[in-house]
């Protein structure tokens, strides 16, 4: 199981919608290493002026790994995420995560980093089995 559901947050959702905040703090306290990286990357891009923050480092275990990938394989979480940080997310590879301003989506930076030409630049033999 990808995320740690507390009891009362799985009684909230059998009875209907739940408050996003809730999500965002399981997704907070399940997956801590991708919710810190995503965190980073939205306060880096906050407190600058370009289009976009990215991450290159791996993560430290496979453990985080997971934790990263969990995270932005979900549509649920992705997005909470994005909502929660006010940015847009993008993702290369096993770890390069990039945030974006939403108002910059249609910008060439955006259409580069998600463009085939980029993923397959951004292809090593190291990422072939992550």
């Amino acid at each position: 199981m990808s995320l740690d559901v507390s009891p009362a947050l799985l009684a909230e959702a059998e009875q209907g919608d739940i408050r996003e905040a809730d999500f965002v703090a399981t997704v907070r306290t399940s997956l801590p290493y991708a919710y810190d990286l995503i965190a980073s990357l939205a306060a880096d891009l906050k407190g600058g002026t370009a289009e976009f923050t990215d991450n290159q480092t791996p993560p430290p275990s496979e453990k985080e790994r997971g934790q990263l990938l969990r995270a932005l394989a979900s549509d649920a979480i992705r997005g909470s995420l994005e909502r929660h940080f006010g940015i847009a997310l993008a993702f290369q590879n096993c770890h390069r995560v990039a945030a974006f301003r939403p108002d910059s989506l249609d910008g060439e930076s955006y259409s580069k980093f998600t463009s085939v030409r980029s993923q397959v630049l951004n292809q090593s033999p190291e990422f072939r089995d992550c």
